[in-house]
């Protein structure tokens, strides 16, 4: 972030009475001029941040302000507040592990600032659709009490590309006065590859706008990037990410733990887990919830308290009907 940047980011939070976050932008300001090399400068403001905090209460566990996006940004993003957690989700241990970091880096940001570091910022999830991508962003939106602004690809994309780099450049800027988690769902629409031959000179310009800010971005919130198709990106884009998240389809634990964990308020000890994991094979997690669903509403339709294989047969049976999701 630039100094002009920064000074914008202070005067934004000051206005918005956002002491945690004008104290956030105070410490990008100290890792920045350590970087340059003025130490001294940039110890001096680190311990003023810290002098600051220890005289207020901690309020880290209070959400940041939702500010619904206006003027022309609220076109371009929804804005909500998330209750889903980690621990909601059904994770391998990896996946688990990799996504417990990111939220420790960010909680102890401060920390790392002290010694000229940055948590990791820029995520790609990459996966096939239903494999959670979605609900990770939603997940790490709610463990650090920050809004989750999803990106509006409708509104974002025109057929004028200049139009489109734009409204790029408008999101990116206010992302230091709005601290958030910044969720690009379907991002193979802007990150395609620039080689590819159906592609025009505006398409690949609006490309390396969008590289160009992700790169130049140094504000304090979350910014991910989800896609299905990862062999369309461009292969400088996953230079650009500071970690990249790959979700697969569930292995056949994985699928029984989210069966289970999604009917156990029901009797299901009957159940032949064996019989229906070979069953279950090929549908993504999300079909799986949707699954145990179906077969918890017959069983409460039919005023039972006990869920039957012939239940989750029948909501596989319809689930193979309907499109995936």
């Amino acid at each position: 972030m630039t100094a002009s940047k920064h000074l914008l980011a202070l005067l934004r939070s000051h206005i918005d009475e956002d002491d945690e976050q004008f104290l956030s932008v105070a410490l990008q300001v100290a890792a920045s001029e350590a970087r340059k090399g003025h130490n001294r400068l940039a110890s001096e403001l680190r311990g003023i941040v810290e002098t600051a905090r220890s005289k207020k209460p901690n309020r880290s566990a209070q959400p940041v302000a939702l500010a619904q996006p206006r003027g022309d940004l609220k076109d371009l993003v929804t804005a909500s507040y998330s209750d889903i957690c980690l621990s909601s989700m059904v994770l391998t241990d990896d996946l688990a592990d990799r996504l417990q970091r990111i939220v420790l880096e960010h909680r102890q940001q401060s920390r790392l600032a002290e010694h000229g570091l940055q948590p990791r910022r820029k995520i790609l999830l990459i996966g096939p659709p239903g494999a959670g991508k979605t609900m990770t962003a939603s997940a790490l939106a709610g463990e650090l009490n920050l809004p989750l602004f999803t990106v509006v690809f409708e509104s974002l994309i025109t057929r004028f590309m200049g139009e489109t780099a734009s409204k790029l450049r408008l999101l990116f800027e206010a992302m230091p006065g709005t601290k958030g988690v910044y969720f690009f769902d379907e991002f193979d629409a802007i990150g395609s590859r620039r080689s590819e031959t159906n592609d025009v000179g505006e398409i690949r310009r609006v490309l390396n706008s969008f590289l160009q800010l992700l790169e130049n971005d140094d504000s304090g919130g979350l910014i991910l990037a989800a896609t299905n198709h990862p062999e369309l990106l461009d292969p400088a884009l996953f230079r650009r990410f500071d970690d990249v998240i790959e979700y697969g389809e569930p292995t056949p634990e994985i699928a029984q733990r989210i069966l289970t964990r999604r009917l156990a308020a029901f009797n299901a000890k009957e159940i032949n887990w064996e019989k229906v994991i070979s069953e279950v094979k090929g549908f993504s997690q999300a079909d799986l919830s949707r699954i145990a669903d179906e077969a918890a509403k017959r069983s409460i339709l039919a005023e039972r308290k006990t869920i039957t294989l012939a239940d989750i047969e029948a909501a596989i049976l319809d689930r193979r009907h309907s499109p995936k999701s």
